[in-house]
Protein backbone atom coordinates (compact mmCIF):
# COMPACT_ATOMS: atom_id res chain seq x y z
CA UNK A 1 0.00 0.00 0.00
CA UNK A 2 3.14 2.18 -0.05
CA UNK A 3 3.70 1.73 -3.66
CA UNK A 4 2.18 3.11 -6.65
CA UNK A 5 2.09 2.57 -10.34
CA UNK A 6 1.68 4.95 -13.10
CA UNK A 7 2.08 3.89 -17.03
CA UNK A 8 4.39 5.10 -19.50
CA UNK A 9 2.25 7.84 -22.32
CA UNK A 10 2.49 7.70 -25.85
CA UNK A 11 3.67 10.14 -27.60
CA UNK A 12 0.12 10.57 -30.03
CA UNK A 13 1.89 13.31 -32.23
CA UNK A 14 4.51 10.55 -33.07
CA UNK A 15 2.19 7.51 -32.78
CA UNK A 16 -1.11 8.45 -34.62
CA UNK A 17 -2.51 6.44 -37.43
CA UNK A 18 -4.60 9.65 -38.51
CA UNK A 19 -0.91 12.04 -39.31
CA UNK A 20 1.61 8.77 -39.26
CA UNK A 21 3.58 10.03 -42.49
CA UNK A 22 4.95 6.53 -42.63
CA UNK A 23 1.86 5.09 -43.24
CA UNK A 24 0.58 4.60 -47.37
CA UNK A 25 -2.77 5.73 -46.53
CA UNK A 26 -3.79 7.72 -42.86
CA UNK A 27 -6.82 6.42 -40.90
CA UNK A 28 -8.56 7.21 -37.82
CA UNK A 29 -11.62 5.60 -35.51
CA UNK A 30 -13.97 7.28 -38.09
CA UNK A 31 -12.61 5.59 -41.15
CA UNK A 32 -10.59 2.60 -41.34
CA UNK A 33 -10.48 1.98 -45.17
CA UNK A 34 -6.71 2.90 -44.78
CA UNK A 35 -5.94 0.39 -42.81
CA UNK A 36 -5.77 -1.91 -46.07
CA UNK A 37 -3.49 -0.07 -47.18
CA UNK A 38 -1.27 -0.77 -44.99
CA UNK A 39 -2.16 -4.57 -44.38
CA UNK A 40 -1.40 -4.63 -48.39
CA UNK A 41 2.20 -2.56 -48.00
CA UNK A 42 3.26 -5.11 -45.11
CA UNK A 43 2.41 -8.05 -47.40
CA UNK A 44 4.17 -6.60 -50.40
CA UNK A 45 7.39 -5.97 -48.37
CA UNK A 46 7.95 -8.97 -46.63
CA UNK A 47 6.70 -10.92 -49.69
CA UNK A 48 3.36 -12.73 -48.19
CA UNK A 49 0.40 -13.89 -50.55
CA UNK A 50 -1.26 -10.66 -50.90
CA UNK A 51 -5.26 -11.49 -49.32
CA UNK A 52 -6.56 -8.65 -47.53
CA UNK A 53 -9.04 -11.70 -46.39
CA UNK A 54 -6.06 -13.70 -44.39
CA UNK A 55 -5.32 -12.93 -41.06
CA UNK A 56 -2.36 -10.82 -40.46
CA UNK A 57 -0.13 -11.38 -36.73
CA UNK A 58 2.30 -8.81 -36.04
CA UNK A 59 5.48 -8.53 -33.59
CA UNK A 60 7.92 -6.08 -33.10
CA UNK A 61 10.13 -6.69 -30.08
CA UNK A 62 13.34 -7.49 -28.67
CA UNK A 63 13.54 -10.94 -29.45
CA UNK A 64 14.07 -12.27 -26.34
CA UNK A 65 13.10 -14.92 -23.58
CA UNK A 66 11.50 -12.03 -21.57
CA UNK A 67 9.02 -11.23 -24.81
CA UNK A 68 8.33 -14.62 -25.29
CA UNK A 69 9.75 -15.55 -27.93
CA UNK A 70 10.17 -18.70 -27.59
CA UNK A 71 6.67 -19.36 -26.91
CA UNK A 72 6.00 -18.05 -30.41
CA UNK A 73 8.55 -20.21 -31.80
CA UNK A 74 6.54 -23.14 -30.22
CA UNK A 75 3.52 -22.99 -31.63
CA UNK A 76 4.91 -21.49 -35.12
CA UNK A 77 3.91 -24.96 -36.61
CA UNK A 78 0.60 -25.32 -35.05
CA UNK A 79 -0.34 -21.63 -35.56
CA UNK A 80 0.72 -21.73 -38.96
CA UNK A 81 -1.66 -24.74 -39.76
CA UNK A 82 -4.50 -22.65 -39.87
CA UNK A 83 -4.75 -19.88 -42.21
CA UNK A 84 -2.29 -16.78 -40.75
CA UNK A 85 0.61 -14.89 -42.21
CA UNK A 86 2.95 -13.80 -39.82
CA UNK A 87 5.30 -10.60 -39.71
CA UNK A 88 8.18 -10.48 -37.67
CA UNK A 89 10.51 -7.19 -36.99
CA UNK A 90 13.31 -7.52 -34.11
CA UNK A 91 16.45 -8.60 -33.33
CA UNK A 92 17.94 -10.07 -30.21
CA UNK A 93 19.15 -13.33 -29.04
CA UNK A 94 21.05 -15.02 -31.99
CA UNK A 95 19.28 -18.46 -31.27
CA UNK A 96 15.99 -17.14 -31.42
CA UNK A 97 16.83 -15.10 -34.77
CA UNK A 98 18.54 -18.10 -36.54
CA UNK A 99 15.23 -20.09 -35.83
CA UNK A 100 12.66 -17.51 -37.00
CA UNK A 101 14.95 -16.76 -40.16
CA UNK A 102 14.05 -20.71 -41.17
CA UNK A 103 9.92 -19.89 -41.22
CA UNK A 104 10.07 -17.64 -44.31
CA UNK A 105 12.20 -21.08 -45.99
CA UNK A 106 9.75 -23.48 -44.68
CA UNK A 107 6.24 -21.38 -44.84
CA UNK A 108 7.09 -19.11 -48.24
CA UNK A 109 4.17 -16.40 -48.63
CA UNK A 110 3.24 -16.79 -45.34
CA UNK A 111 5.99 -15.39 -43.22
CA UNK A 112 8.26 -12.89 -42.94
CA UNK A 113 10.82 -11.80 -41.31
CA UNK A 114 12.69 -8.78 -40.62
CA UNK A 115 15.98 -8.73 -38.15
CA UNK A 116 17.15 -5.39 -37.14
CA UNK A 117 15.29 -2.53 -36.29
CA UNK A 118 13.53 -0.13 -39.00
CA UNK A 119 11.41 2.56 -37.62
CA UNK A 120 9.23 2.89 -41.13
CA UNK A 121 8.37 -0.60 -40.58
CA UNK A 122 7.40 -0.86 -37.24
CA UNK A 123 4.99 1.79 -38.14
CA UNK A 124 3.47 -0.11 -40.69
CA UNK A 125 3.76 -3.59 -39.17
CA UNK A 126 1.46 -2.09 -36.32
CA UNK A 127 -1.30 -0.65 -38.71
CA UNK A 128 -0.77 -3.30 -41.59
CA UNK A 129 -1.42 -6.36 -38.98
CA UNK A 130 -4.65 -7.26 -37.83
CA UNK A 131 -3.80 -8.96 -34.83
CA UNK A 132 -0.14 -8.15 -32.37
CA UNK A 133 1.02 -10.94 -30.66
CA UNK A 134 3.31 -9.59 -26.74
CA UNK A 135 3.46 -12.66 -25.01
CA UNK A 136 5.90 -11.16 -22.72
CA UNK A 137 6.98 -13.10 -19.15
CA UNK A 138 7.25 -9.55 -17.87
CA UNK A 139 6.40 -6.48 -19.04
CA UNK A 140 6.60 -3.44 -16.41
CA UNK A 141 4.57 -1.07 -18.68
CA UNK A 142 5.19 -2.00 -22.78
CA UNK A 143 4.17 0.89 -25.21
CA UNK A 144 3.51 -1.63 -28.46
CA UNK A 145 0.37 -2.89 -27.26
CA UNK A 146 -0.86 0.68 -26.87
CA UNK A 147 0.16 1.46 -30.56
CA UNK A 148 -1.55 -1.55 -31.44
CA UNK A 149 -4.70 -0.49 -30.09
CA UNK A 150 -4.26 2.90 -30.99
CA UNK A 151 -3.81 1.41 -34.85
CA UNK A 152 -7.03 -0.48 -34.35
CA UNK A 153 -4.75 -3.91 -33.93
CA UNK A 154 -6.25 -5.40 -31.37
CA UNK A 155 -3.14 -7.13 -29.18
CA UNK A 156 -2.88 -11.01 -27.83
CA UNK A 157 -1.04 -9.97 -24.31
CA UNK A 158 0.12 -12.50 -21.11
CA UNK A 159 -1.80 -11.12 -18.19
CA UNK A 160 1.54 -9.32 -16.35
CA UNK A 161 2.61 -5.66 -15.61
CA UNK A 162 1.43 -3.08 -17.82
CA UNK A 163 -0.23 -5.15 -20.03
CA UNK A 164 -2.73 -6.71 -17.52
CA UNK A 165 -3.34 -3.23 -16.86
CA UNK A 166 -3.84 -1.69 -20.49
CA UNK A 167 -5.52 -4.27 -22.21
CA UNK A 168 -9.24 -5.77 -21.59
CA UNK A 169 -9.78 -8.98 -22.70
CA UNK A 170 -12.59 -9.77 -24.53
CA UNK A 171 -14.95 -11.77 -22.95
CA UNK A 172 -19.10 -11.94 -23.76
CA UNK A 173 -19.09 -9.47 -21.14
CA UNK A 174 -16.63 -6.70 -21.84
CA UNK A 175 -17.92 -7.46 -25.74
CA UNK A 176 -21.31 -6.75 -24.96
CA UNK A 177 -20.61 -3.70 -22.90
CA UNK A 178 -18.45 -2.41 -25.56
CA UNK A 179 -15.18 -2.19 -23.51
CA UNK A 180 -12.72 -5.24 -25.22
CA UNK A 181 -9.72 -3.34 -26.32
CA UNK A 182 -7.91 -7.62 -27.27
CA UNK A 183 -6.56 -10.91 -25.99
CA UNK A 184 -5.26 -11.67 -22.39
CA UNK A 185 -4.06 -15.27 -21.82
CA UNK A 186 -2.53 -16.32 -17.95
CA UNK A 187 0.53 -19.09 -18.31
CA UNK A 188 3.46 -18.27 -19.46
CA UNK A 189 3.48 -21.36 -21.62
CA UNK A 190 2.59 -22.19 -25.66
CA UNK A 191 -0.68 -23.72 -25.12
CA UNK A 192 -2.00 -20.64 -23.29
CA UNK A 193 -0.80 -18.42 -26.24
CA UNK A 194 -1.91 -21.15 -28.72
CA UNK A 195 -5.32 -21.10 -27.31
CA UNK A 196 -5.61 -17.49 -26.66
CA UNK A 197 -4.77 -16.95 -30.45
CA UNK A 198 -7.34 -19.29 -31.77
CA UNK A 199 -9.40 -17.52 -29.64
CA UNK A 200 -8.97 -14.30 -31.50
CA UNK A 201 -8.67 -15.51 -34.76
CA UNK A 202 -12.78 -17.26 -34.27
CA UNK A 203 -13.80 -14.01 -33.34
CA UNK A 204 -11.70 -11.97 -36.45
CA UNK A 205 -14.45 -13.82 -38.20
CA UNK A 206 -17.33 -11.93 -36.49
CA UNK A 207 -16.47 -8.36 -38.45
CA UNK A 208 -19.10 -6.37 -36.30
CA UNK A 209 -17.48 -7.85 -33.37
CA UNK A 210 -14.03 -7.14 -34.75
CA UNK A 211 -14.66 -3.72 -35.43
CA UNK A 212 -16.23 -2.86 -31.70
CA UNK A 213 -12.99 -4.32 -30.54
CA UNK A 214 -10.55 -2.24 -33.07
CA UNK A 215 -12.72 1.04 -32.02
CA UNK A 216 -12.96 0.55 -28.62
CA UNK A 217 -9.05 -0.22 -28.56
CA UNK A 218 -8.39 3.09 -30.84
CA UNK A 219 -10.45 5.48 -28.05
CA UNK A 220 -8.47 4.75 -25.22
CA UNK A 221 -6.50 7.69 -23.93
CA UNK A 222 -2.53 6.84 -23.36
CA UNK A 223 -1.41 10.09 -24.22
CA UNK A 224 1.39 11.41 -22.02
CA UNK A 225 -1.34 13.82 -21.00
CA UNK A 226 -3.11 11.22 -18.87
CA UNK A 227 0.23 10.20 -17.01
CA UNK A 228 1.31 13.80 -16.18
CA UNK A 229 -2.14 13.96 -14.06
CA UNK A 230 -2.18 10.56 -12.68
CA UNK A 231 1.68 11.56 -11.16
CA UNK A 232 0.52 15.03 -9.96
CA UNK A 233 -2.39 13.66 -8.24
CA UNK A 234 0.49 11.38 -6.20
CA UNK A 235 2.15 14.27 -5.45
CA UNK A 236 -0.58 16.39 -4.20
CA UNK A 237 -1.93 12.75 -1.89
CA UNK A 238 2.03 13.23 -0.41
CA UNK A 239 2.05 16.63 0.09
CA UNK A 240 -1.46 15.95 2.50
CA UNK A 241 0.41 13.03 4.38
CA UNK A 242 1.49 14.24 8.46
CA UNK A 243 5.06 14.94 8.43
CA UNK A 244 7.00 12.24 10.18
Amino acid sequence: DQLSGILNGVDTSYWNPLHDPYLPENYSSTGLAGKAASKLALQKHFGLEQDPDVPLLGIVSRLTRQKGIDLVLAIADQLLAQSVQLAILGSGDSAFESELQCLPREQPGRVGIHIGYDEALAHVVEAGADIFLMPSRFEPCGLNQMYSMLYGTPPVVRHTGGLADSVVDATPSTLADGTATGFVFSGANEAELLACVLRALILFQDRKAWRKIQLAGMQQDFSWHQSAEKYLSLYQSLLTLPRA
